[in-house]
């Protein structure tokens, strides 16, 4: 989980940066296009997966007491 979680921050601040390289020094339209086709949903993807991976100590202590036997 703690290999998700930092390729996640990782690709979030590559995509954060990439964008902001868009917004401040105006590259061709093509470098844009390319940008926003690519970072806007690898940074909403690798947010969500942040997110995903942070447990709630509750759900942690039910996972340690009892161990999923399937459905």
């Amino acid at each position: 989980m703690d290999k998700l979680k930092t390729i996640s921050w990782l690709l979030l601040i590559i995509s954060l940066l990439s964008i902001g390289y868009a917004l401040i020094f105006n590259p061709a339209n093509w470098i844009v296009y390319g940008i926003s086709l690519v970072a806007i949903p690898v940074s909403i993807l690798s947010f969500g997966l942040i997110v995903m991976a942070k447990g709630r100590k509750e759900d942690e202590e039910d996972k340690r007491r009892e161990p999923f036997i399937g459905y």
